[in-house]
């Protein structure tokens, strides 16, 4: 069978090119040209692209109820949206030695019990994955081990052997005989990513890509490569730390933005049942600059300490440093507790930390900070076991944020006495043991301190 001939195509402009050059010779944009494969090679998805379609009406399709494989792991279930759907693409990515191997290896042990399973490895050798399953306990684990990275080897083994489930790690060291570029180039990962997707659609067969990232985060290679999946899953955690978090950035078969919390022990990864308790003071004591703040992570509220730390610049401009927060945000949120809170912090430096290396990132975290920076400012600490959330507006206003009764019910259940909250966000009934503040302006919000 001949070679198919290959082609640079333009990104900006899609105008082809028979060969590399720095700049697109239709309209003159720089570095735009990806390798492509050229439109003479129409049966490369042949032996994937299964029957024809046809156009049907929306009306006459009939939807069926998809039962999902549990992966035996229970905070892996939850991000996922309840399990694993046949026929779903699934895109695990994190930093080096964050546990993705890990992971994939503890759920396809549990799973080959009742599902064949197939783990490609293309970065290590077969001896080396038998290693890591006698360190987590795993030694007669019913897995199926393939090390290879040429695509057409490995569909072909897929087709051999009829799995259910095929972990790929990693999606970066595949490559494929049609293209001349080296593996992990953005045509290659391209180009496997899909084959094996239209191989997933096709067979039923669940497909797990471990991706790599980059020095930024952001999972390598095209983002094609995240739109062609049904879920986006991230590997977060200080190497560090023993705890890891799992967050769906994108699930086609469930609510996006769940986490799921672990903590990396001798045996491997275990879920972390209560993971509030983790992201909360120590302190034997109440301390100034912390607030506790109930989020939201997909469908579970969690409970995270806020921590302040105001001090008199020592020369210079001051500084506004954040960790697990938006700092332009808090950059605003200082504006507004000047303007609409007569605290003055122009001449002070301010940190803020979310404890545990959990990312904040909805706006319900608003008051938490602003009473946190407060109360370090002022050397005085908010009252012992008291809850805190509500957005902050421009104009001084707390904004009700959603959920607000599942968020208290969570602060009762750890022990929380008291909630300050917005106005709006003020539970119709009273919830045993827990007593509610409520403020619909900063000035307000801030009085508790001085009660």
């Amino acid at each position: 069978m001949a070679k198919p001939k290959t082609l640079y195509s333009c990104t900006e402009c899609g105008g082809l090119a028979p060969k590399w050059q720095g700049q697109c010779p239709h309209c003159g944009v720089w570095n735009t040209l990806v390798e492509t494969i050229a439109a003479t090679a129409p049966a490369r998805f042949e032996s994937v692209a299964g029957a024809r379609s046809s156009v049907t009406p929306l009306a006459s399709v009939k939807a069926r109820a998809t039962s999902r494989i549990p992966t035996g792991l229970e905070e892996f279930d939850r991000v996922l949206g309840g399990g694993l759907v046949p026929g779903g693409v699934i895109l695990l990515g994190g930093d080096p030695g964050i546990g993705k191997s890990t992971l994939l290896l503890q759920a396809g042990a549990a799973l080959g019990a009742a599902h064949r399973t197939l783990y490609v490895t293309g970065e290590e050798s077969a001896e080396q994955i038998a290693l890591r399953a006698h360190r987590l306990g795993l030694v007669n684990a019913p897995i199926e081990l393939l090390a290879e990275v040429q695509l057409e080897a490995i569909v072909a083994a897929i087709n051999a052997t009829s799995p259910e489930i095929v972990v790929i790690d990693s999606v970066q060291t595949i490559y494929t005989e049609a293209l001349a570029s080296a593996p992990g180039s953005v045509a290659q990962v391209r180009e496997c990513a899909a084959q094996l997707t239209r191989l997933a659609k096709q067979r039923g067969v669940i497909v797990l890509f471990v991706g790599h990232v980059t020095k930024e985060g952001a999972i390598a290679g095209p983002r094609v490569l995240e739109h062609i999946v049904d879920t986006v899953l991230y590997f977060e955690g200080d190497t560090h730390s023993s705890f890891r978090l799992v967050r769906a950035i994108k699930n086609r078969f469930g609510a996006s933005n769940e986490l799921g919390v672990f903590a990396m022990t001798e045996r491997g990864l275990r879920g972390v049942a209560n993971p509030s308790a983790l992201f909360l003071s120590q302190h034997g004591e109440s301390v100034a600059g912390s607030a506790v703040v109930a989020t939201l992570e997909g469908s579970r509220p969690l409970l995270v300490e806020i921590q302040a730390l105001v001090d008199p610049v020592q020369g210079g401009m001051p500084k506004r440093l954040s960790v697990g927060l938006d700092p332009q945000r808090l950059s605003l949120l200082l504006a507004v507790l000047h303007r609409h809170g007569g605290v003055e912090t122009g001449g002070y430096d301010v940190f803020v930390n979310a404890v545990g290396g959990v990312r904040i990132n909805e706006p319900a975290a608003d008051l938490a900070i602003l009473l946190a920076v407060h109360s370090s400012l002022k050397g005085r600490p908010l009252p012992a076991k008291t809850l805190v959330f509500g957005e902050v507006g421009l104009a001084g206003e707390v904004r009700p944020v959603q959920r607000g009764q599942e968020r208290i019910r969570e602060a009762a259940k750890l022990g929380f006495t008291q909630v300050l909250i917005p106005t709006l966000n003020k539970p119709r009934q009273a919830i045993d043991n827990v007593k509610v503040v409520t403020a619909d302006r900063i000035d307000k919000a801030l009085a508790i301190l001085r009660d």
